[in-house]
């Protein structure tokens, strides 16, 4: 194990991330549910704004922890060509899943978010998840963070395999910050000690503390 929990990830996360940031009207973002605490602690410890980013995975109706891609708020889809290509998806299976995805993110836009995008023009934007496995969902936020104009942007994770990371770096042509690369590397929830699915309840009381500190931004 690498981690007690989420929470550990973040502070060594944003020990590392001291060295690599400008701290220019920064803003970190949390993808949720399991970045959430990861970016709490590391927006806590470098006081700057933390906000939530909803995006989904797009995983095979017959096995949806095997994603074929992933999902933004936008509804832009970024597929992983290999896995349609290998299990033959066709178009009409894709945008079935697609759909009920982007129906699940706009519930959690609504829910965390009350509905608004968080402003990204001309910031140091920071996105952080606990962990890339395929790194699609990563690839989704940063499509559509790029879209709106930051200053900077990074991608970071307590944990990312290293053909996770060369593929991130290739596609979002952005930094990628990650506290270890470790082989062989199965799932993000083996370096865990406690890597439980977190609830709804539990991204909102994140955000509560998040307010309560001044670092919320929505």
């Amino acid at each position: 194990m690498l981690f007690k929990d989420r929470r550990e990830a973040g502070k060594k996360l944003a020990e590392l991330l001291k060295e690599f940031l400008t701290f220019n009207n920064t803003l970190i973002v949390a993808l949720p549910r399991g970045g959430v605490p990861v970016g709490f602690e590391i927006a806590k410890i470098l006081n700057v704004k933390f906000t939530i980013l909803p995006v989904r995975k797009l995983g095979l109706p017959s096995n949806p922890e095997l994603a074929f891609g992933a999902i933004d708020p936008d509804g832009s889809i970024y597929l992983n060509p290999q896995v349609v290509q290998t299990y033959n998806l066709p178009q009409e299976v894709i945008d079935e899943v697609a759909k009920k995805e982007l129906q699940e993110l706009i519930r959690r836009l609504d829910l965390y978010l009350e509905g608004k995008i968080p402003n990204f023009e001309n910031r140091e934007v920071v996105i952080v998840d606990d962990g890339f496995a395929t790194g699609f969902t990563a690839l989704a936020a940063c499509g559509f963070v790029k879209k709106r104009n930051p200053q900077e942007l990074i991608l970071s994770a307590p944990v990312a395999p290293p053909d996770t990371v060369e593929f991130l770096k290739a596609n979002c042509n952005t930094p990628i910050v990650v506290y270890k690369t470790p082989e062989p590397f199965f799932a993000v929830g083996m370096f865990y000690e406690d890597f439980h699915q977190l609830s709804d309840a539990e991204v909102l009381e994140y955000r509560e503390m998040a307010k309560q500190l001044g670092l919320w931004e929505p």
